[in-house]
């Protein structure tokens, strides 16, 4: 059937790349990037959920510093989750934040530092180059860090998903995606493009408002749904 041909050539497609996520071995570091309204912060805290579930300690860093309101939604879900939440102060320099919070990660020996920062427009190069200086302040100040920088994209925008990924892909060295919002009305077919073009992997789905919303990519029950 074609339908069997269809399902072989997706599978191979996304099989191609390990989707396993970077986190085995705490202390890691999350980095997690993209344009305005794609559901970054949900997304760190549907990981923070995760992992502080499996009796993880988690430190939150609300680097958007841009918008107060990006910073007010990290907080109220530090609170719903228990997990504390570093801010710096509204205008401030992403970086230093972001300086400030590794510090204190070092210092209370924390397993997992996840960080927000601002929704990039991904034209804009001087956005786009504050992210560089994000993460060479991470990298300086733990070695082979960040573990996973993840660029989370909005499965129902298509192909405009490929273009998002192939600028991000030129500045902060992403090492998978976090799709979000894939319901019965946003397949996602654009992760296919993603995939094969870009040598990206999927890292993780999110399928929901809620915390627990979170799946690991499965390439198979991927094409399933994607065919189905």
């Amino acid at each position: 059937m074609i339908k069997d041909l269809l399902e072989k050539e997706i599978l191979e497609i996304l099989s191609e790349l390990p989707h396993s996520p970077n986190l085995n071995h705490p202390p890691c570091v999350i980095l997690m990037v993209g344009v305005n309204g794609g559901g970054k912060t949900t997304s760190l805290a549907k990981l923070a959920y995760r992992y502080n579930q499996k009796g993880n300690t988690i430190l939150m860093v609300a680097a958007d510093t841009f918008r107060a309101a990006a910073q007010e939604q990290l907080s109220i879900w530090g609170k719903m989750l228990n997990v504390p939440v570093i801010k710096g102060q509204y205008g401030a320099d992403p970086a230093s934040v972001v300086y400030d919070a590794i510090q204190s990660f070092k210092s209370r020996q924390i397993d997992f530092l996840m960080i927000d920062t601002a929704g990039r427009i991904h034209t804009n190069i001087n956005l786009m180059n504050e992210l560089e200086k994000i993460k060479r302040v991470i990298s300086k100040e733990i070695r082979e860090a960040p573990h996973e920088v993840l660029l989370v994209l909005d499965a129902s925008i298509g192909q405009n998903a490929l273009i998002q990924a192939k600028e991000f892909l030129k500045f902060s060295g992403l090492t998978g995606v976090f799709l979000t919002k894939l319901d019965g009305t946003a397949k996602g077919g654009s992760v296919l493009s993603i995939v094969d073009e870009l040598k990206l992997p999927i890292k993780f789905l999110g399928i929901g408002e809620q915390a627990q919303d979170l799946l690991d990519f499965s390439p198979k029950k991927f094409a399933d749904a994607l065919l189905s």
